[in-house]
């Protein structure tokens, strides 16, 4: 059930982070700015004229906070998770001690006269 949750809340992260990237390139900055490059005017804007820039602004924090919560969690849930094959090397050893190979003995050479 822990990667069931792992697997949803990476993948808000991810949309978070890629909405994240979007808003913060569409506000307007001191320069040039990159909200110019998606048609501009801020007269025309669909928010108007000063209204754009509050509802990015505080679009962008509420993301930003969801951001850092589901890296939060996205670390407890990644300490926590038990991944099958970790564990003791100890746990893993074979209860019954490994046979003896039935190989014979190496016999000893008769000894050459001189």
């Amino acid at each position: 059930m822990s990667g069931l949750w792992f697997s949803v809340v990476l993948t808000i992260h991810v949309i978070i982070a890629v909405a994240l990237i979007v808003l913060v390139l569409l506000q307007r900055g001191k320069g040039a700015d990159a909200g110019a490059a998606f048609g501009g005017g801020s007269s025309a804007s669909l928010f108007g004229a000063s209204g754009g820039a509050n509802f990015l602004s505080r679009t962008t924090a509420v993301l930003a906070t969801l951001f850092f919560l589901t890296s939060l969690t996205l670390t407890y849930l990644a300490s926590h998770r038990r991944v099958e094959g970790q564990g003791s090397i100890m746990q893993s050893a074979p209860a019954e001690p490994v046979p003896q190979s039935s190989a014979p003995a190496p016999s000893q050479a008769p000894a050459v006269p001189q």
